[in-house]
């Protein structure tokens, strides 16, 4: 019994080991299959994968409208800056750094406020503006203090210590607010921020009971939110308890007088080409309808950006006593190389605004009306930067803007350099020089502005670059062009051309018995005749061309016509072209 008890002990210990091995393995396996099951139940089934945000590990990220911005603020509180990267994507395209010289400036139709990197002197409206805090280069891109910024824009931010993120809205937007229902008596809580939509992505955020949210936007089961700390995305519509809506205030655009005037009158311009000597004002007949005349009076005739003038007070004091207005042309002598360093920095470009501003005040000018041609397609921006940096000067002192553009076309000095949809932003009006279809060398005779490519050209800018109806102006031409078509010694066709204006032409019809006829493909009447052995053709410019060009102009809902040049016309152009008026 001894030895056999010794056995049964042997046996029950070997027993006891035996299960002890064979448990541990079991249990282990066992719970690796309940732990994987947990872990598939609460990370997969009711989705508690946690991810964090892309921006973790940012000092100080920039959201705008819940979306992260390619750039980080700089400072903090009244010392807060923003880049100018990230303004000019969320806020204005505009705005401008000019590495070689440091300058920093913000253009609107009402302010221009020229900053310098490294100082705290600036400049609002060509006044002194003193700031606290000065513009930085970091890493080579320009921070701007908020001050100036909350000044021109109306711009608000939301500030977070503890991620450093900066939440920063546009002056004008409306804020919706809510704070987050758990739905929950329980304390402890908490609803999900889904990175993406739908349930199956990852959460970034567990949110606590009334935690509040900006409500970017709404879906049908889900809304985009973000909270004060930056954090955002996707959270159940059931959970969004909304509250209040804010309108950020943005600074008032009040318009001037001649703005005024103009929104109820439509714009019936002519130019007056002046070359080496002033016009006899009183030699210039009656133009009834015509509302503006725009000498061609300034030029920039330098890389430094002097204008010289060749304005003229009896002028001004003929056309205010006939009930017109004059918009001053200013031209860039049609050099590209003297444009090319006339506006290419702040300096240069201010010293041609300040000059205009100047003459206009000597000879009481009611505007300024802007003709660049002839211009690299690399200096277009400085262009556009000239424009906007000129309007709210011109807007100070009451002045109406305007610039002409060619109708867009593959011609690098004569067209592509322009920027027609920012410069439709900005100006009052923009007047379309819907002519040289066929232009003095062209290889082939034509029309100077047959009336299907007239319409195709305003159409173009109106669908394309968007610029408003009422802002753009038809300009027609009052002259036309004798053709001369002539074999040389190697029997080919050499064509040549002569402008001419309307009563010459009627003259040359009258006194060769010519009848005109009416060419379907141009609108416009047209003879042909041979002369010393030569083809002589003529699309004529008359009454019934401009007529239809009105019509065009009224189908279109343009802000009115402006004609090149007063010397080309006769009676019957300002008689027609008066309907534009009315």
């Amino acid at each position: 019994m001894i030895n056999g008890g010794r056995r049964l002990s042997r046996k029950s210990r070997y027993t006891r080991q035996k299960k002890r091995r064979s448990f541990w393995p079991g249990f282990l396996g066992a719970c690796l299959i309940a732990g994987g099951a947990y872990w598939f139940i609460t990370n997969v089934w009711l989705n508690q994968v946690h991810e964090d945000p892309d921006w973790i590990g940012m000092n100080q990220p920039v959201f705008v409208d819940g979306q992260l911005m390619d750039g980080e603020a700089s400072g903090t509180g009244e010392e807060l800056k923003l880049p100018v990267n990230v303004l000019q994507e969320a806020i204005d395209p505009g705005i401008r750094y000019e590495a070689d010289t440091g300058d920093i400036i913000i253009a609107t139709p009402q302010r221009v406020l020229h900053m310098k990197e490294g100082s705290t002197k600036a400049e609002l409206n060509h006044k002194d503006y003193p700031m606290s805090i000065e513009p930085e280069v970091i890493g080579g891109e320009a921070y701007i203090p908020l001050k100036p910024l909350k000044e021109v824009y109306g711009i608000a931010v939301q500030e977070d210590t503890s991620t450093g993120a900066v939440i920063l809205m546009r002056g004008g937007d409306t804020i919706q607010y809510a704070e987050i229902d758990t739905l929950s008596s329980k304390a402890d809580k908490t609803i999900p921020l889904y990175k993406r939509g739908g349930e199956s992505s990852p959460i970034i955020a567990n949110m606590e009971q009334n935690a509040r949210v900006r409500v970017w936007k709404t879906g049908d089961e889900q809304s985009f939110v973000q909270l004060d700390n930056g954090y955002a995305g996707y959270v159940d519509n059931k959970y969004v308890s909304l509250t209040e809506k804010k309108e950020l205030d943005k600074p008032k655009f009040t318009l001037t007088t001649a703005e005024k005037k103009w929104q109820s009158k439509t714009v019936n311009l002519v130019w007056e080409a002046v070359y080496n000597r002033q016009p006899d004002v009183s030699s210039i007949g009656k133009m009834p309808g015509v509302n503006v005349v725009s000498p061609t009076w300034f030029h920039i005739t330098d890389g430094q950006g002097n204008v010289k003038s060749k304005a003229d007070k009896a002028y001004v004091n003929w056309a205010h006593r006939s009930g017109m207005e004059v918009w001053g042309l200013m031209d860039n002598s049609f050099d590209p190389d003297i444009t090319k360093e006339a506006v290419a920095s702040y300096e240069t470009r201010t010293h041609i605004i300040e000059q205009m501003l100047e003459y206009a005040q000597t000879y009481q000018l009611d505007g300024i009306n802007i003709d660049f041609e002839n211009v690299y397609t690399d200096d277009g921006p400085n262009i556009t930067q000239f424009v906007r940096e000129i309007k709210a000067m011109a807007r100070i002192h009451g002045l109406m803007l305007s610039i002409d553009v060619t109708p867009k076309s593959n011609s690098e000095m004569w067209s592509a350099f322009l920027d027609r949809r920012s410069l439709g932003s900005f100006v009052d009006y923009m007047m379309v020089m819907a002519y040289d279809e066929h232009w003095a060398a062209s290889p082939k005779a034509g029309s100077v502005a047959s009336l299907p490519w007239t319409e195709a050209s305003m159409r173009k800018i109106l669908e394309e670059d968007e610029v408003p109806s009422n802002k753009l102006i038809m300009s027609v031409p009052l002259y036309t062009r004798i053709w001369t078509e002539e074999a040389d010694e190697q029997g080919e066709i050499k064509v040549s051309s002569k402008a001419v204006g309307m009563d010459t032409v009627a003259d040359l019809i009258k006194e060769k018995k010519l009848k005109p006829a009416l060419d379907s493909q141009s609108g416009q009447n047209y003879v042909e005749f041979t002369e010393d052995g030569a083809t002589k053709k003529i699309w004529i410019e008359d009454a019934v061309s401009l007529q239809a060009r009105v019509e065009l102009i009224e189908s279109l809902k343009l802000g009115g016509v402006a004609a090149w040049n007063r010397s080309f016309a006769n009676a019957s152009a300002w008689k027609t072209l008066q309907q534009v008026s009315h």
